[in-house]
């Protein structure tokens, strides 16, 4: 029986820090924007603090609610054809940004992607966990089979497990390289990856995965214009610093311009119009120049806080859903952190991943933070 009765308060705070410092930063990083597009410095912020009410709102509930009810069938399958329908209707309305990412109804917007990736964990897990009581050997061993470089007998069934289970989820990174968001989906496989390595999937598939992902990824990045430009940036950002390497070299003096302690809170020039997106892809840099190195360490201590706490949950718990649930939340909010951090750092080409729970999006900072409060439920329940 489950002995813990409250909730990872860790985990709870750290979570709690994060938005806060999301929004005294979205504040800080668009309210000149606000005030040239919509008159008033608070209109991006506003939208914010809705999304975060509504988000905290579907975190306590999802505290509350055990996270055995969603090991469903009808649930899970439910949600990947619902998912997967969002992900194709999106290509028959009109473009926005040049792509085909959201869905817009009011002043709000929705980012059908944002959804694929908690459903996508729910679907491994809940796949994974009926694949592994058809053996009981493998029940609540498959952490220790992968961290010994064995796998459970179920992670060998490349018909009926590594099939199966990779289908759906190659289906929905199609749909998402499409819109196109290729950042995205590097995104969800990293997640995936995550999932099934933990499940013990051998090393040897990963390889041979990664070499099935060669061709198009070769083609999607040295064949399509501006996704070239964005690496040869990457490689050299001086060499073009008017266009393709903007966004990095912009970036890169946000960053050493804040210094130690920064240049103090809206007191920031690189959001002036000179940091593309400062809101949303490089809030970051906007923090590492008004706050410095102090604060630009203390959110990433909170985050590497929030994969401590995220992985003691996946280890203490004896269930095998869980456990995949746990390393499949905690992997969806550090590897999105660790990419957008690495893009403002100058460490990885140009993505728009946000930083979780932080960036402005409300698409992401909703789905998120429902997915926090199902992991504070397995944390509630771990022994």
């Amino acid at each position: 029986m489950a002995k813990r009765v409250s909730v990872d308060r860790w985990l709870f705070t750290v979570t709690m820090l994060l938005v806060f410092v999301g929004l005294v930063m979205v504040f800080s990083a668009s309210a000149v924007m606000a005030r040239e597009r919509f008159g008033s410095p608070y209109a991006f912020l506003l939208k914010q603090m809705i999304w975060a009410a509504a988000g905290l709102v579907a975190m306590v509930v999802a505290m509350r609610v055990d996270y055995g009810r969603y090991k469903h069938p009808g649930l899970v399958f439910s949600l990947l054809g619902f998912t997967t329908l969002l992900l194709i209707s999106v290509f028959f309305l009109d473009r926005s940004h040049n792509t085909h990412r959201w869905i817009h109804a009011g002043g709000f917007s929705l980012q059908p992607s944002e959804l694929a990736k908690p459903v996508l964990i729910l679907f491994l897990a809940y796949f994974l966990d009926s694949r592994a009581r058809t053996i009981p050997s493998s029940m609540g061993s498959s952490m220790a089979s992968s961290m010994s470089g064995r796998a459970p007998s179920f992670m060998d069934d490349w018909r009926n497990t590594l099939l199966p289970a990779a289908a759906p989820v190659v289906l929905l990174l199609g749909l998402i390289v499409l819109q196109p968001d290729l950042g995205t989906a590097i995104a969800c496989a990293g997640i995936a990856a995550c999932i099934l390595y933990v499940a013990g999937m051998r090393l040897r598939y990963f390889g041979y995965a990664f070499g099935a992902s060669l061709p198009p990824l070769y083609f999607l990045i040295f064949h399509v214009s501006w996704r070239r430009d964005r690496i040869l940036a990457f490689l050299n950002p001086y060499a073009d610093r008017q266009k393709a390497g903007f966004h990095i070299v912009q970036s890169l003096i946000a960053v050493g311009t804040g210094g130690i302690t920064g240049t103090g809170l809206m007191e920031g020039k690189q959001k002036l119009f000179y940091l593309p997106e400062p809101h949303t892809d490089f809030i970051f840099a906007v923090t590492a120049e008004e706050l410095g190195l102090v604060g630009a360490m203390f959110v990433v201590t909170l985050f590497a806080i929030f994969l401590w706490r995220g992985m003691r949950a996946s280890w203490r718990t004896s269930d095998v859903f869980g456990r995949y649930l746990a390393v499949g939340i905690t992997s969806m909010v550090v590897l999105q952190a660790f990419i957008n951090i690495s893009v403002v750092l100058g460490m990885m080409p140009t993505k728009g991943i946000p930083l979780p729970l932080v960036s402005y999006g409300g698409s992401s900072l909703f789905v998120t933070l429902a997915c926090v409060g199902v992991l504070l439920n397995i944390t509630k329940q771990a022994e």
